[in-house]
C-alpha cells in the first residue's frame, strides 16, 4: 500500500511541476506581450488599440488598451470595431478568386475585357492588378485627390479619375504597391457579379464566415462598438479627417474586429470560401517579366520571420492603422488594430508574432 501511494505520488509530482512550469511560462509570456504593447499604447487616456493572438484554433491573448472615444471618455474593449484600411485588399483579392472559381473570370484576363476603353487595357491583366505590378498611377499620389476626397464617387468615376494618368512602368516590369489596382478590381467585381462591391463582400464573405461585426465603412450608419479615429497634432488629439469611403473603396474601406478577422483567417485555412487550388494562388510568390521573384501574392505580403514563412498585411486610413501576421507552419495569427494613426501596430504585431513563434518553438 505504501509503495502504491509512493508510486502515485511520483507520477503526480512531475505532472504538478509541468503544470506549474506551464503556468509560469504563460504568465511570463503575457507580461512580455503586455510590456511590448505598452511601449506604444501605454497611456490609458489616449486613443488606443486592441491586440489578439491565436494559435492552433485557440485565442491565447486578447486585450484592449487606451480609449475608444476621447469625448465620451470611453475605455477601449476587445470587441471594438475599427477601420482596417488596406487589409481590405485581402477581401478584394479573395472575392476575385471566388469569381474565378465560379468560372466568371480568369486572373489572366486583360482589363480591356471588362473596361473596354481602359488605356493599355489589353496589356494589363487582373493578375497585374492583384500583385501591384500593373504600372498604373496610384491615385493616392495624385495632387487632384483632395478635390474629390469628400465626394461620393461611383466606382466607374473613381476609375476614370486615374485611368488617363501616365503609367509608371510597363505591366509586369516591377512591383510597386498600388491602391488604384484594387479600386479597379472592385469595379471588375461589380461588373462581373452584377452586384455592388459592398453587397458582394457582405453576402459572400461576411455572412458566410459569420463576421457579424464587419462592415463596409460608413460615417452615417450607427455601428455598435465603433472605435473613433484620431490624429495627433501639436495642440493634442483631433478627430480624424473625414473622407468619402467611395474613394478608398475596394482598396481600403472595410471595418472589422479582431474576432471577426480571426474568423476570416480560419475560413481561409478551412477552404470555406475557396478551394485549395484558388487558395494557393493567393499565397504563392510570383515573378516579374525578367524572372525576378517578388514577395507578394494576391492581397498578402509573403515574407519570413526568423526563417519561418509568414503572410502579413497592414492598413492605414485617416485615424486608423492595422496589422495582421499569420504564420502557417505554427498556425499563429496576430492582429493589432489602432484608433489613432499616431500609434502604429505594425512592428509591435510583427514582434509579438516573433516572440510567440519562439515561445512555442521552445515548448
Amino acid at each position: 500500500m505504501i509503495l502504491k501511494k509512493l508510486t502515485t505520488a511520483l507520477i503526480v509530482l512531475p505532472f504538478f511541476i509541468n503544470t506549474m512550469d506551464a503556468q509560469q511560462l504563460a504568465k511570463g509570456y503575457e507580461k512580455k506581450i503586455d510590456s511590448l504593447i505598452r511601449t506604444e499604447f501605454g497611456n490609458k487616456n489616449e486613443p488606443g488599440g486592441v491586440f489578439m493572438i491565436t494559435r492552433k484554433g485557440k485565442s491565447i491573448y486578447k486585450k484592449a488598451f487606451g480609449k475608444a472615444n476621447l469625448e465620451l471618455d470611453t475605455d477601449m474593449t476587445p470587441d471594438q470595431v475599427f477601420q482596417i484600411g488596406s487589409m481590405t485588399k485581402q477581401f478584394t483579392a479573395v472575392a476575385i478568386l471566388m469569381l474565378e472559381q465560379q468560372g466568371k473570370l480568369n486572373v489572366n484576363d486583360p482589363v480591356s475585357k471588362y473596361s473596354k476603353d481602359y488605356p493599355n487595357g489589353d496589356k494589363i491583366t487582373i493578375h497585374h492588378l492583384l500583385t501591384h505590378t500593373s504600372g498604373i498611377k496610384d491615385f493616392t499620389k495624385m495632387k487632384a485627390l483632395s478635390s474629390i476626397a469628400q465626394k461620393e464617387m461611383k466606382p466607374e468615376a473613381m476609375v476614370d479619375f486615374f485611368k488617363n494618368e501616365p503609367v509608371d512602368f510597363a505591366p509586369g516590369e516591377k512591383f510597386d504597391y498600388n491602391n488604384s489596382g484594387y479600386v479597379l478590381l472592385g469595379y471588375i467585381i461589380e461588373l462581373v457579379s452584377g452586384d455592388t462591391y459592398e453587397n458582394f463582400i457582405q453576402k459572400n464573405i461576411f455572412d458566410k464566415v459569420g463576421m457579424t461585426h464587419s462592415y463596409y465603412a460608413s460615417d452615417r450608419k450607427v455601428i455598435p462598438k465603433r472605435a473613433y479615429g484620431y490624429h495627433k497634432k501639436e495642440q493634442g488629439f483631433v478627430n480624424r479627417t473625414v473622407i468619402s469611403f467611395s474613394i478608398p473603396y475596394a482598396s481600403g474601406s472595410l471595418m472589422s474586429t479582431v474576432d471577426d478577422l480571426w474568423k476570416w483567417q480560419q475560413a481561409l485555412n478551412q477552404n470555406l470560401l475557396l478551394n485549395p487550388v484558388e487558395t494557393q494562388k493567393a499565397f504563392q510568390k510570383y515573378r516579374l517579366n525578367n524572372g525576378e521573384e517578388f514577395t507578394y501574392g494576391y492581397g498578402w505580403h509573403l515574407k519570413e520571420m526568423d526563417g519561418t514563412p509568414d503572410r502579413e498585411h497592414g492598413g492605414s486610413v485617416f485615424g486608423f492603422k492595422s496589422m495582421g501576421v499569420y504564420i502557417p507552419g505554427e498556425d499563429i495569427y496576430v492582429i493589432g488594430l489602432s484608433s489613432c494613426d499616431c500609434h502604429s501596430p505594425t512592428e509591435i504585431t510583427r514582434n509579438i508574432a516573433r516572440i510567440t513563434l519562439n515561445e512555442f518553438k521552445i515548448q
